[in-house]
């Protein structure tokens, strides 16, 4: 596979607008490096996205036993305390 692949997408004159006002305000080079940015956005967003469900899973999975492991570790943490 070649690393630099050429490409052409053809844009609505709406989008082109908001990658060129992106481009001013960003202060990126080209329209590709606006594109690239965007990409890599949606990817991180994406992959937070799904490492919170998964995270959320887990939370969900162990809630019923939480109580009764904390109740357990009261003794070792109470230390004669009232």
């Amino acid at each position: 596979m070649k690393t630099n692949t050429k490409s052409s997408i053809t844009l609505p004159a709406q989008e082109l607008k908001m990658v060129q006002d992106l481009m001013k305000s960003l202060k990126a080079k080209t329209k590709v490096e606006v594109i690239r940015r965007g990409l890599t956005l949606l990817k991180e967003t994406t992959d937070r996205k799904s490492l919170r469900a998964a995270y959320r899973k887990a939370s969900d999975a162990t809630r019923p036993n939480l109580q009764a492991e904390l109740d357990e570790l009261d003794v070792v943490t109470d230390e004669g305390l009232d």
